[in-house]
């Protein structure tokens, strides 16, 4: 769900800390990233109910996983629910089509994201069709 909600990256999302997380703005630091630049992420009302919902107070990290792990048991669930094909990092292709749809620009997408070109974000999106339609009425 958080990844779906934040379009994070594993490896993001098994490295968050509590201390990274700021309930009252609604953010989150990424103080490590695939492209090397911190960047804050906006936190969706989805989002911080689960993150408080999974506070316990005694942990500095918010998952006590790896990134490996988080595809192992993506997998084992996927199979589990018979689906073919799907992996984690399609939550990111699927979080921001859904920002997109949202109404967000492309520089707030791409705050969100962390990706510095249109050419590099445009291959995460999959805008729908009859989504875009809503839009012309």
């Amino acid at each position: 769900m958080l990844a779906l909600e934040t379009g994070m990256r594993r490896s993001e999302i098994a490295s968050i800390k509590w201390q990274h997380i700021n309930l009252v703005k609604r953010t989150l630091l990424i103080p490590i990233t695939k492209n090397g630049e911190a960047r804050e992420v906006p936190l969706s009302s989805v989002a911080i109910s689960l993150l408080k919902s999974l506070q316990n107070g005694t942990e500095a990290k918010v998952f006590n996983i790896t990134a490996h792990a988080i595809t192992i048991a993506f997998g084992r669930a996927c199979k589990r629910a018979k689906l073919s094909n799907l992996h984690f990092h399609d939550l990111r292709h699927e979080a921001i089509s859904r920002l997109f749809e949202k109404g967000l620009s492309l520089a707030e997408v791409a705050t969100i994201s962390g990706h510095k070109t249109w050419t590099m974000l445009r291959r995460y999106t999959h805008l729908s069709a009859e989504n875009i339609a809503m839009k012309l009425v």
